[in-house]
């Protein structure tokens, strides 16, 4: 009878078939996490949930693993778990059904508040993404039934709250509906899917993109004059509904920036008008945009009329010159990475990163925008469901639509398992190892480094076939014409075939080509360079001409070449070479600082000869290492200084093409920058001191410590970053003067011994300079002594110090000297920044000093990002004003600034403003970050080098910059919302 009961009390649902097995990082770790949730479900009326849990058979030691890797599903769980006891009775597929239905029918539950509605969506939604990341997790659902699960439970989200807001409109008599038990019909609000969504290949922590029209005219509507504004007010209900943090959390966070002319236009936007803007001024990035989309909400039928209507603005029957400028112009958004060598798996950006997903995406993409118009069956949404098509139809082979596919769907799994562990929307591998084994055991496999080897070896594939894809597609153009540099007059063909490459001065051209082959240059003298130069002239012009601004980028080019001391080396190496010619040909085309760089410095160009450049990271062991081997040979002071210097620029310049290869992001950027200070002014440090020695001997017990402040000590440098420092010092209290053959008192020795130091770091010498120094921020300012005792330094901050000089020491971190030391000064900040303080009064000095800031200093433009209203300073006094009021909930107290914002305490923030807050830092530090590196002054958007713009739209992930505009300046106002909400006494 007992095995009887034991065989009738098996479950049917999910739990009948044992997931697939996962391997925990922590195993006594998982089987804590399933005993607490054992107790949880008992407490929770989950009987059946808590009895599996108690047995540890198959399914709880799939749980503990699931709860040891993802603390965001084990939250989930935690938080409800009746989720998995429904699983008992149903498999994932029927209890994702059922939550599909419940989300249908909350628009017309009895309880029709909004604050209702929020509540029951964001619940609705958290189990079944909670369901969704579980099939994921033990195999049930691969990458492709995961992105429908998630694409459709999204539509399902976005449906519910516009019959919601059609309800409510409808009661409050703005809206007269044909038929309320079914909003939608005849409503005159149309809710468009676009990107990911549209395609049905939404991520599991992705933000949703929508394009909201109206139809003035519709049957809903009682009078068309007012329909703009009531429909715009119920859009951004509707965004806030979706996306604001409550404590049940959010249900998507909402993106409506692919609207026509984002910067102007009003959030939902009348049809007629819409479909002008695309026939009249619609871009070529709209066009490839308007291939996913899809209407998923509101007034479906006249959602898919516009896009009918639509379809001779996307699809064009006839490839005319400004199709295939437009072709070229995606084309050129998208770099083949060929021949880049390793690459890096610690830290790679899984979805911008090189053979990641958007490389297969715009390939599709571009190769349906120029067969779509003549083959219909290439009009499709999903990625993978084309690339068959392309294949089918002889625009691709077999085996690189099967290789892409299997990788996209690989890539995809990867991008979920990311996203899995805390719900956060990146796409970017973690850089320690635990992480990617973590990774790794998410996907099934035994560790990290077989989830490295498979990743590696799917980027590869990846960037095999895509870069073959580009090779063997169909050409749009001919080959290259006539180039013809002899003699002194133009060759016409020449002057034809440059106009097409892309040259707007092509005689011009034509004469600094000729140049070359005279001979005049250094570089060019001998007989053989000239030959090698005359058969790599070719390359060099194609590829100069897809930066888009090819006139520059060779004028540039033609500089760096009349600098050079000898020219058959690099002419060899960039013939052998496609990568090299790519970056360079990038660097001038989009980067004038680097250009700037490479043409005063050209042997910093030999770092990228580096086979593993862009597999390494280059975090502080990384560049340590190779500072200790580029000093070992150097003996004379001054030749330390100049190595210093060499150094430092090289691994600027390195850094900076990593940024621009996509091989690190503008975080991982910062931190490369930050650790190369650290280094190399430690370094300059103590050579100046031992030099200093010589003269002045050492101060008994002497002891001196950098402490690194402002960017430096947040660890968010740029290329173009001064760096603030303070000089701390101690000595034995009895000490009179130093015990060199030319003694001085203590104050004095430091004193000097910080002036050699700005004098090492800062003054130009043949090498240029290391960096330029700012010291202001030390106790009394330009008023007080260059060095300051450590007794000084602690009366001064527990006595006399402003509360703007205690925000900036919230940033500070010792960066050199003597360790014991250093270790002294990181106590005394941290105590200091702890002290007891009034909240109030933190507040009102900090809003005082930003007006202050922007009277004195006032923005020029809205990309100005540093000083606009709502810019970094407001997100940096924000931050340092939640940690001087003990409003940071991070231990160990971090000194950057995203990490404080990201550990607000809920009694100073909620949720949605960190989160918000967040969003804004990384936004300014990205585009910040490209900026600085590519150029020496503001960024003017009337100037901008085309191939910059390009880089910068990269790292936004945005189409265009009057979006990008947009989306700052909404960023903007949102966090100036916040500063003012959060500071103002």
């Amino acid at each position: 009878m007992e095995g009887t009961r034991k065989r009738q009390a098996r479950p049917s649902g999910w739990f009948s078939t044992p997931p697939r097995p996962l391997t925990a990082l922590d195993e006594e770790h998982a089987r804590e996490e399933a005993r607490t949730l054992a107790e949880n479900a008992g407490e929770e009326g989950c009987p059946r949930l808590a009895r599996l849990l108690a047995e540890e058979g198959p399914s709880a030691r799939f749980l503990g693993a699931v709860f040891d890797l993802s603390p965001y599903l084990r939250d989930c769980a935690r938080r409800d778990p009746q989720a998995l006891e429904h699983l008992f009775d149903q498999t994932l597929e029927q209890r994702l059904s059922a939550l599909t239905a419940a989300i249908d029918a909350a628009p017309f539950a009895e309880e029709n508040s909004e604050s209702a509605m929020m509540a029951l969506l964001r619940r609705l939604k958290r189990e079944a993404h909670f369901l969704i990341g579980l099939g994921a997790m033990s195999g049930e659902a691969g990458a492709q039934k995961t992105v429908e699960r998630l694409s459709a439970l999204a539509c399902a989200c976005v449906r519910a709250a516009v019959d919601f807001l059609l309800l409510d409109a409808h009661r409050q008599g703005k809206l007269a509906l044909p038929d309320p038990a079914r909003p939608s019909r005849g409503c005159g609000w149309i809710v468009l899917a676009m990107g990911k969504l549209g395609a049905g290949e939404l991520n599991f922590s992705s933000d949703i993109d929508l394009i909201v029209l109206i139809n003035p005219n519709a049957p809903a509507v009682t009078d068309p004059i007012d329909a703009p504004e009531i429909f715009v007010r119920l859009t951004r209900r509707l965004v806030r509904l979706l996306q604001d943090r409550t404590e049940d959390g959010y249900v998507f966070r909402t993106d409506l920036r692919l609207r026509p002319d984002p910067g102007s236009t009003p959030l939902a936007i009348p049809v007629e008008a819409a479909l002008h803007y695309y026939e009249s001024r619609g871009q070529n990035w709209e066009r490839a945009a308007m291939i996913k989309a899809r209407a998923i909400a509101g007034d479906i039928a006249a959602g898919e009329n516009f896009l009918r209507e639509l379809q001779p603005y996307v699809w064009r029957k006839y490839l005319d010159y400004a199709a295939i400028a437009d072709v070229h112009s995606i084309k050129r958004q998208i770099h083949a990475h060929k021949g880049h060598g390793e690459v890096t798996v610690r830290g790679h950006n899984v979805k911008l990163g090189r053979g990641g997903i958007r490389e297969i995406e715009f390939f599709v993409q571009t190769q349906q925008l120029i067969a779509g118009g003549r083959f219909p069956e290439l009009r499709g949404r999903g990625t993978v469901e084309m690339l068959g098509q392309l294949s089918e139809h002889g625009w691709i082979d077999e085996e690189a639509a099967e290789g892409l596919a299997e990788q996209y769907w690989f890539l995809r799994d990867v991008e979920h398992a990311i996203q899995m562990v805390d719900d956060e929307q990146s796409h970017i591998l973690p850089e320690d190892d635990e992480g990617l084994d973590r990774i790794g055991r998410m996907l099934g496999m035994a560790d990290g480094k077989a989830f490295a080897e498979a990743f590696r070896k799917a980027l590869h594939l990846v960037e095999r076939h895509y870069a073959a894809l580009f090779e063997t597609a169909p050409q749009l153009s001919r080959g290259l014409g006539n180039l013809v540099f002899t003699g002194d007059g133009d060759d016409p063909g020449t002057l034809e075939t440059l106009s097409g490459l892309g040259f707007e001065r092509p005689s011009d051209i034509g004469r600094i080509i000729r140049g070359w082959h005279f001979g005049r240059y250094r570089a060019t003298q001998s007989a053989e360079a000239r030959e090698r130069l005359t058969e790599l002239t070719p390359a060099l012009l194609e590829a100069f001409g897809r930066t888009r601004r090819a006139d520059e980028a060779l004028l540039r080019f033609d500089e760096f070449l009349s600098g050079l001391p000898a020219g058959i080396q690099l002419f060899s190496l960039l013939q052998s070479n496609p990568r090299l010619l790519e970056l360079l040909a990038t660097i001038m085309g989009a980067a004038p600082r680097l250009a700037a760089i490479i043409t005063r410095r050209p042997h910093v160009f030999d770092g990228l000869l580096d086979p593993h450049l862009l597999s390494e990271l280059p975090n502080k062991a990384y560049l340590a290492e190779r500072l200790e081997t580029f000093l070992a040979g150097g003996r004379a002071f001054e030749e330390v200084l100049d190595r210093l210097r060499i150094f430092a620029a090289e691994q600027k310049f390195l850094i900076g093409m990593r940024l621009l290869t996509g091989g690190i992001d503008a975080d991982r950027a910062g931190k490369a920058f930050s650790d190369l200070a650290d280094l190399t002014i430690a370094a300059a440090f103590d050579a100046v001191h031992e030099q200093f020695a010589l003269t002045h001997g050492k101060v008994p017990g002497g002891r001196a410590a950098i402490l690194g402040m402002g960017k430096l000590g947040s660890r968010e440098l740029t290329a173009g970053s001064d760096v603030d420092l303070i000089l701390l010092y101690d000595h034995a209290a009895d000490i009179d003067e130093s015990d060199g053959a030319k003694p001085l008192a203590p104050s004095q020795y430091y004193a000097r011994l910080t002036q050699r130091l700005i004098a090492a770091v800062s003054a130009p010498t043949a090498e240029g300079v290391l960096y330029e120094l700012d010291l202001r921020l030390r106790p009394s300012g330009n008023k007080g002594p260059v060095a300051t005792h450590i007794e000084a330094f602690r009366k001064y901050q527990r006595s006399d110090a402003w509360t703007w000089e205690h925000m900036a020491l919230t940033r500070a971190r010792p960066i050199g000297g003597d360790e014991s030391l250093c270790a002294e000064v990181r106590e005394e900040v941290e105590q200091v920044v702890g002290l007891p303080r009034d909240t109030r009064t933190i507040r009102t000095d900090a809003v005082k000093m930003r007006r202050l800031i922007e009277e004195e200093k006032p923005p020029r433009d809205i990309w100005d990002l540093k000083l606009i209203p709502g810019g970094i300073i407001d997100l940096e006094f924000i931050a340092q004003s939640a940690v001087l009021s003990g409003k940071c909930t991070a231990e160990p107290r971090p000194t950057r600034t995203d990490a404080v914002l990201a550990n607000l305490a809920p009694d100073f923030a909620d949720a949605q403003t960190s989160d918000d807050l967040v969003a804004a830092h990384r936004l300014y530090m990205s585009l910040t970050q490209i900026v600085r590196l590519c150029l020496t002054g503001p960024l003017d958007p009337d100037d901008v080098p085309p191939g910059l713009a390009d880089l910068i739209l990269r790292t936004a992930d945005l189409p265009e910059l009057s979006v990008l505009e947009a989306h700052v300046k909404e960023t903007a106002a949102k966090v100036r919302a916040h500063f003012e909400r959060l500071l103002r006494p």
